[in-house]
């Protein structure tokens, strides 16, 4: 009877040891970090506004966003098709690529959408000291001031990385991390063919989402195909598609929100 005891309550104690939240990604393009470790719980950074993962509203609103771009064949695309169907969007580029392909991004912004930084390197934020990521981040800036003129107040870190010194960092460069709806991680970064991409956005569709997409994918066009389904018929379903800073400006504040972040 005792060994059962002990046996049944070191089951407990496993079983406590799990943590319930779900894990962003790692970039299959970039595999040299894991996933982030967060000193404290999302509750923490989500209710003093540090961090947000979506937004609260009534209103039937949604951000795509895309990753990783500007790419010179994809980012054109994805573009074409935002304007088709009056969508506006969200992209987190990486400042390497923004310098080779800066009319892309000049373009993001002519047309109406916004642009965010997601640092210079695609480097990781889990195992990084300060400095280098004051550098990733100034330098990230830089590009996007050098392609359009003006610089972003948006920032995702990569892999959704993030922990107390980058939120502190953040604030102190004037940004506010955006990290993505963990069920609308569409890990379009797999490959994981079209009907997947295109089933995760449509099957978990609710106002406030802020969809994680990619507009770099090394050889694959499957987010621009699954994009021409999704933006139907999300637009039948009477959702409209704006930029992050557009959909905070729609969030109803819920009860017990801690402002602290201005």
């Amino acid at each position: 009877m005792k060994y059962n005891r002990l046996l049944c309550a070191g089951f407990a104690v496993s079983l406590l040891s799990i943590s319930p939240c779900p894990i962003p990604h790692t970039n299959a393009q970039d595999t040299s970090y894991a996933s982030p470790a967060p000193t404290k719980g999302r509750a923490y950074y989500e209710e003093r506004g540090d961090i947000v993962w979506e937004v609260p509203t009534h209103r039937k609103l949604i951000a795509l966003t895309f990753d990783d771009g500007p790419d010179e064949s994809n980012t054109p695309a994805i573009l074409d098709l935002l304007q088709k169907y009056d969508a506006k969007a969200t992209f987190f580029v990486v400042g390497s690529r923004v310098e080779k392909l800066p009319h892309l991004v000049k373009r993001e912004r002519e047309e109406g959408h916004e642009v965010g930084n997601h640092t210079f390197l695609h480097s990781s934020f889990q195992y990084i000291s300060r400095n280098k990521a004051l550098s990733e981040l100034n330098q990230g800036q830089a590009s996007i001031v050098q392609a359009t003129g003006a610089g972003t107040h948006l920032f995702r870190p990569p892999g959704g990385s993030y922990n107390d010194t980058l939120v502190k960092l953040s604030k102190e460069k004037g940004l506010k991390i955006i990290l993505w709806s963990w069920h609308q991680d569409t890990l379009d970064w797999r490959k994981p063919g079209v009907h997947r991409i295109t089933d995760k956005v449509l099957r978990n569709a609710r106002n406030g989402d802020i969809v994680l997409m990619h507009d770099y994918v090394h050889q694959s066009t499957q987010t621009v195909d699954a994009l021409k389904i999704i933006l139907p018929e999300l637009k039948k379903r009477g959702y409209s598609f704006v930029t992050v800073s557009e959909l905070l400006s729609n969030r109803e504040k819920p009860d017990g929100l801690i402002e602290v972040n201005k």
